[in-house]
């Protein structure tokens, strides 16, 4: 039943991670084992350090990531040197790749790795024959597609077998290549639709996790035609990367504000309410603390209260922090809160962020049971062109943050499903209200 006044309910629990012995495999539940990763940027050379491989220096890297004792990382080779011609691959480049894995998973980390790079820290990496001259349109031109799908398949062979492979994703915040590609919503789906397919074939049947990634404007631009049920129907889950400068959020409302520091724990429960399947799990992909709208004295506190909400959502497949190191300072043209994202500086000492999110880890992992279901949700009537509503400074995220501090966990829930007694059962939701 759909009513017109807020209900307050409190009470939380946190989720807790097995041993390292008992992580779900692909496609087992993942809803009492939460996985907490970081997005490796290697410390040498950033990610130009793929011109010239170096096996010691990436050992050194995930062997301080490891000894935080995060499980996992997520890894980016640099499409034009996967595939500088349309129709060449590059197997030493595939290789490089193959081995900086291994090497993870010798120092005892799963791997997600991404495909299609793409887009890296505000820089687009496009092959040339996708520019100048031989320029196409990498979501809409059949002959792109199919090369990308092509890459997808030959990386997912390559990969597939190996125990510590959590997946194979198509690319990083693809929808990022938008502005020099135009492109609809229905040649999206087609193209999430083409890649995915090849990346299953690739890796096999059970030979990991197939998914994609989208900047935060699927979920709050208007008109973008990376679509929030794109997002949230397409592939083995949902990943969200929650950023406190999209809508400018952590600026408008304060670095250390309840709107910042359950952003994390928003965004998983928005993608929730889009999906079809109420058991769909929601992957924390990126999140991190830039400054200057995390200031550094912040960091360590917006780190334990972004991992300890987002925990409280059920469903929750993990948190893979954004980044491992600093960009160093000594490479040019990066905007200033890249130089700073990293949990080790830039010579690879840990910062004060990453004692914090190792102890809060800890503590997640020897808490008991999981994240109880949320009985309370907040109705979003969320038109075509009007996904901002739900955005920073929309009125539905006003609404949802203005309950939270209220001390209800809400879930949020459509328009369109608010009635439908089935999809309410499957998520525990026993009371939906509308906002104020």
């Amino acid at each position: 039943m759909v009513v017109d006044t807020f209900a307050t309910h409190k009470g939380s629990q946190e989720q807790s991670r097995q041993p390292k012995a008992e992580r779900p495999g692909p496609g087992e539940d993942p809803i009492h084992t939460l996985r907490f990763g970081v997005n490796y940027t290697p410390r040498h050379g950033w990610f130009h350090s793929w011109h010239d491989f170096d096996p010691a220096r990436a050992r050194g890297d995930l062997d301080a990531i490891a000894a935080l004792g995060l499980d996992h990382v997520r890894v980016f080779h640099l499409w034009p040197l996967l595939q500088p011609n349309r129709t060449l691959i590059r197997p030493t480049a595939v290789d490089d790749l193959t081995h900086l894995v291994d090497l993870a998973g010798e120092a005892g980390l799963d791997v997600m790795v991404d495909g299609v790079q793409g887009h890296l820290s505000s820089f687009d990496f496009y092959p040339e024959w996708t520019r100048d001259w031989h320029h196409r349109n990498v979501f809409t031109d059949p002959e792109a597609i199919e090369a990308q799908a092509t890459l997808l398949r030959t990386l997912g062979r390559a990969l597939t077998g190996r125990p510590h492979l959590i997946g194979l994703q198509l690319g990083n915040e693809l929808n990022n290549l938008v502005e020099h590609n135009p492109v609809t919503a229905d040649e999206v789906d087609h193209y999430l639709d083409t890649l995915l397919a090849a990346a299953r074939d690739g890796l096999g049947d059970g030979g990991g996790l197939v998914t994609h990634s989208a900047y935060d404007a699927a979920w709050y631009g208007d008109d973008h035609p990376f679509t929030p049920e794109a997002s949230a129907r397409k592939g083995d889950l949902t990943t969200v990367h929650p950023w406190v400068f999209s809508g400018d959020c952590a600026r408008r409302y304060g670095p250390r504000s309840p709107q910042v520091r359950h952003l994390a724990e928003y965004g998983t429960e928005l993608a929730r309410a889009y999906a079809t399947d109420p058991a769909r799990p929601v992957w924390v992909q990126e999140t991190g603390a830039p400054e200057p709208h995390i200031p550094a004295a912040d960091a360590p506190g917006f780190a334990r209260a972004t991992v300890r909400n987002a925990a409280e959502c059920a469903g929750l497949w993990g948190v893979t922090w954004w980044c491992s190191h600093d960009v160093d300072r000594s490479l040019s043209d990066f905007p200033e809160l890249e130089y700073t994202l990293g949990l080790f500086d830039s010579s690879g000492h840990p910062k004060p962020i990453a004692k914090a999110l190792a102890e809060t880890i800890a503590e997640l992992r020897r808490a008991p049971g999981g994240a109880p279901p949320r009985d309370t949700a907040l109705l979003l009537d969320c038109e075509p062109g009007t996904r901002s509503v739900s955005g920073p400074g929309g009125a539905y995220f006003e609404s949802w943050m203005r309950l939270r501090t209220e001390g209800v966990r809400p879930a949020v829930v459509l328009a369109d499903r608010a009635e439908d007694t089935e999809h309410l059962a499957a998520r525990g939701i026993r009371e939906v209200v509308r906002p104020a």
